[in-house]
C-alpha cells in the first residue's frame, strides 16, 4: 500500500505507522530502512516508528508487567493448550492507537470530539477479506485499498513487489512468535544463526512462563514452548518439509495460487497484523494468567 500510494496509483497518504515489538528479525529492520529512504521519503510520507517496550524483554523482566504471547502449553496432565494472546493489543495496536490520537491533536486521556476522525488503510488482499473489519472506535475508520481499490490476491501482491524490485519483503513477526510454522523456524535457524540462538536461549528461560508471573507466585501449571511440538526449540521437528511448502514456493514463483493447508509447516501468520492477527482461529484453549488450560 505504501508503494501504491507514493507512485500515485493509490492516493497519497499523511502517515505510515510502524508498531514496533522491540523482537523483530533484523531483516524487516532492515527492510523498513529501505522503505523509508526509497519509496517514502521521497514521496514525502513520514514513517513513524512506535513501541510499548520490547516484548523479549519483557518477558523476562519480574519488575516489568508482561502482556502474554500465545505460548504452547504442555499441562502436568499431559493435556495441551496455549497462554492468552495479549500481545498483539499491548505491543501493536495500543502504540498506534495513541500516535493516532497524537497526530489528531487530542492525546489521551483528551475526548475526541464527535466528527474527528483518521482514515486507516489496512494491508488486507482479497484472499482474507473476511478479516476486514470495521475500527473498534470511532476516531479510526478502517479501510482496505487491497480489495476495494485494486482487487488484489496475496499472489497480486507478490507480483508487484517483484515489479518494483522488492520480492525479498520478508515477513514481520516477532523473532519468536509460537504462530511460526516450521519453514519460519528453519529460516531463521538456516539464514540467521545469531537470531536463532537468541530465540533458543528465550524459549529455555520461558519454560515456567513469564518472569513477572513467577516473582508474583501465579506460576505457570506446567511448562511453555515456543514450538507446537511442545518440546525444546532446539530439539523441535522442524526439518520435514511438506507438499504444502513446495507448493507455497511454486505459488511465490507464479505458478498459481496454491493455498497453504498444512500449518504445522507454514505457521497460521503470514506476517503479524495489528488489525488481522491470523492467531486468532488457532489458538483454541487458552490459560488465562498463566492457569489450567480450560
Amino acid at each position: 500500500m505504501l508503494a501504491l500510494s507514493a507512485e500515485g496509483t493509490l492516493p497519497k497518504v499523511d502517515y505510515a505507522i510502524f508498531a514496533d515489538t522491540g523482537w523483530e528479525p533484523k531483516a524487516v529492520y532492515d527492510h523498513l530502512d529501505r522503505l523509508e529512504q526509497e519509496i517514502a521519503g521521497p514521496a514525502g510520507i513520514p514513517i513513524f516508528r512506535v513501541s510499548s517496550g520490547n516484548i523479549r524483554n519483557d518477558a523476562l523482566d519480574p519488575d516489568h508487567r508482561f502482556a502474554s504471547m500465545p505460548l504452547h502449553i504442555l499441562n502436568k496432565d499431559g493435556r495441551a493448550g496455549m497462554t492468552r494472546r495479549q500481545c498483539t493489543g499491548e505491543y501493536k495496536i495500543k502504540p498506534i492507537k495513541k500516535k493516532v490520537r497524537e497526530l489528531l491533536g487530542y492525546p489521551y486521556p483528551a475526548r475526541i470530539p464527535k466528527g474527528v476522525f483518521v482514515e486507516q488503510w489496512v494491508g488486507i488482499s482479497t484472499d482474507e477479506f473476511h478479516r476486514a473489519k470495521d475500527a473498534d472506535v470511532k476516531y479510526m475508520r478502517n479501510r482496505h485499498p487491497l480489495i476495494t481499490d485494486m482487487n488484489w490476491s496475496r499472489s497480486d501482491c507478490i507480483r508487484y513487489l517483484a515489479s518494483r524490485g522488492l520480492a525479498d519483503t520478508p515477513k514481520s513477526s516477532c523473532l519468536g512468535c509460537p504462530f511460526h510454522g516450521n519453514a519460519q523456524w528453519r529460516h531463521i535457524r538456516d539464514e540467521s544463526p545469531e537470531e536463532w540462538q537468541d530465540v533458543v536461549e528465550f524459549d529455555s528461560a520461558i519454560r515456567k512462563g513469564n518472569a513477572r508471573a513467577n516473582a508474583s507466585g501465579n506460576q505457570l501449571l506446567g511448562q511453555a514452548f515456543l514450538h507446537r511440538s511442545r518440546v525444546p526449540l532446539s530439539d523441535a521437528p522442524i526439518d520435514h518439509v511438506t507438499a504444502a511448502e513446495w507448493a507455497a514456493r511454486q505459488r511465490e514463483l507464479g505458478d498459481g495460487e496454491t493455498p497453504d493447508t498444512d500449518e504445522a509447516e507454514q505457521g497460521v501468520a503470514d506476517g503479524c497484523s495489528p488489525w488481522a492477527c491470523r492467531g486468532d482461529a488457532e489458538q483454541g484453549p487458552v490459560q488465562g494468567d498463566f492457569g489450567l488450560a480450560s
